[in-house]
């Protein structure tokens, strides 16, 4: 098994935890890409499991069970850690019984209520913590909302640091983005929860009581997914179907433990004959 540059990739048949992002990894927008159900079918025969890790808050697992339901994606709740999850897990654990201002979507809003976590959607003088989601329902009334909550001594934080979102026309301007526009405007910056931190995948290591050496991450950014790994001291697989190109590998600081064109690519990589 090689991947795309020819380098052995045979470590990964032995992989029992395949860790995946999700935009550009698996599908892009509502488009799953071809080889994915295969993809997964296989890890599964081969005795393994896989757990979607997305830093993309403004869906809660519920919507992303529905929505890759709908691609024809096996999938339960078991199978999803989010950005969305693992800002829930901080705010608990950092700033526990702490009014949350939130300038994020309705199903980030809700995700984190059901968590036990008090937010609040308007100025309000007890809110401690300002959060920062992808907010795909932005106004510019949250954005001035926010800009006077920041203005205050709270705490900033972010869920994830992506500048973009692929969609199926190209790209749009994702929580990193945002969180530059309220830069301009504050002069603040948030510490990110999502990827690149290895928050999300030692959550999910110790959930499953799974060893580092048996998992991989496999996405398409470098500056999160692939920069995850290297925190994380898990191996990686970098696909080319998304946001990073092979330039951007060759120039970047962060170098993956194996590069693929897709999901697909892996696929028959892992289901090919070993010659005798």
């Amino acid at each position: 098994m090689l991947d795309y540059t020819g380098k052995s990739a045979n470590k990964l048949k032995e992989k029992t935890l395949y860790l995946l992002d999700m935009d550009g990894t698996i599908y892009n927008e509502n488009e799953i890409f071809d080889g994915t159900s295969e993809f997964l079918e296989e890890i599964e025969r081969r005795g393994g499991q896989y757990v979607f890790i997305t830093n993309n808050s403004s869906k809660s697992v519920e919507d992303y069970v529905q929505k890759v339901r709908a691609m024809g994606i096996k999938a339960e709740y078991e199978n999803f850690y989010t950005s969305g999850q693992a800002t829930a897990m901080y705010l608990k654990e950092n700033y526990p019984n702490q009014v949350v201002y939130c300038m994020g979507t309705k199903s980030l809003i809700k995700e984190l209520r059901e968590a036990g976590i008090e937010v609040v959607t308007e100025v309000d003088e007890r809110a401690g913590v300002v959060l920062l989601g992808f907010d795909t329902e932005n106004t510019s009334e949250k954005i001035r909302n926010t800009c006077i909550m920041l203005g205050r001594d709270v705490a900033y934080l972010a869920t994830n640091p992506d500048l973009v979102c692929p969609v199926s026309f190209g790209y749009i301007p994702d929580c990193g983005s945002m969180s530059i526009m309220l830069k301009n405007a504050t002069g603040k910056e948030p510490f990110f929860i999502g990827k690149p931190e290895p928050i999300m995948v030692n959550c999910v290591l110790k959930k499953l009581n799974c060893k580092r050496e048996d998992a991989v991450i496999v996405g398409d950014r470098l500056y999160t997914d692939i920069k995850t790994g290297a925190n994380a001291q898990v191996d990686t697989i970098c696909v080319l179907s998304g946001e990073a190109s092979m330039e951007d590998i060759l120039q970047g600081e962060v170098e993956p433990t194996y590069i693929f064109k897709s999901v697909k690519e892996i696929y028959e990589g892992l289901t090919e004959e070993t010659e005798l």
